[in-house]
């Protein structure tokens, strides 16, 4: 899941981003309205946590801008003010949850999953591909009943190529939607996740390479056959 926070106060965001990617999640962030704006326009995010009182641009704007543009990006909105009032008017511009400061991490974290499956419906929680089993909620996988000790890139990787079911998910699609915008998209760090998770997923290969093109990750049945 990848995530935007637009915050201007520094402190908060920074700390925001940190733990959403402690919890595994693709996370950039912006540090006023302008810029908050101009990426959320670019890149396809999954959810987007955005403080309402910005500098440069308010945030009901980039708000509305993002509802007018038919991008299926979720919006939970920060504000310092939690009157009812309030919470009504954001949800009215198209917000899709509201969430007063100051707020508990956990509760943010929880809102921001849930924003994400809203997102992308049509992935259910748990991931089936023979005997792996992948679940989107606890962040676990096990193959053959045995539990499997990933890293949060190897799961989010992992987590792409089950969601495509069969489909090839290129190197730039793994990085756009698995890692952040600080990435070099000239690294190996694709291919090198890709090579530590295969060896950890074991036999039978569950990971294809597509020469010029991704990965994937074909049925057992088409593996086999």
């Amino acid at each position: 899941m990848r995530v935007l926070v637009v915050e201007d106060e520094r402190s908060l965001a920074d700390a925001i981003v940190r733990g959403l990617r402690r919890e595994g999640l693709a996370v950039d962030v912006a540090y006023d309205g302008s810029e908050g704006h101009e990426m959320a326009m670019v890149t396809r995010y999954d959810v987007v946590v955005l403080d309402r009182d910005l500098p440069g641009m308010h945030g009901d704007q980039i708000c509305a801008d993002l509802v007018a543009s038919g991008a299926l990006t979720r919006v939970l909105m920060l504000t310092a003010s939690g009157t009812v009032a309030d919470r009504v008017e954001g949800l009215q511009l198209g917000a899709d949850d509201y969430l007063p400061k100051p707020f508990a991490f956990d509760e943010l974290v929880a809102r921001v999953r849930a924003l994400g499956r809203r997102a992308t419906p049509q992935a259910p929680p748990i991931l089936i591909h023979g005997d792996l089993l992948l679940d989107q909620a606890q962040r676990t996988v096990t193959r053959a009943g045995l539990p499997l000790d990933l890293t949060r890139k190897e799961f989010g990787v992992l987590e792409e190529l089950l969601k495509a079911r069969g489909g090839v998910v290129s190197s730039e699609e793994l990085l756009e939607r698995v890692w952040d915008a600080n990435t070099d998209p000239f690294t190996t760090t694709v291919r090198v996740t890709v090579m530590t998770l295969r060896k950890k997923l074991g036999d039978p290969p569950v990971i294809e390479t597509v020469v010029g093109a991704g990965y994937r990750a074909p049925s057992p049945r088409t593996a086999a056959g």
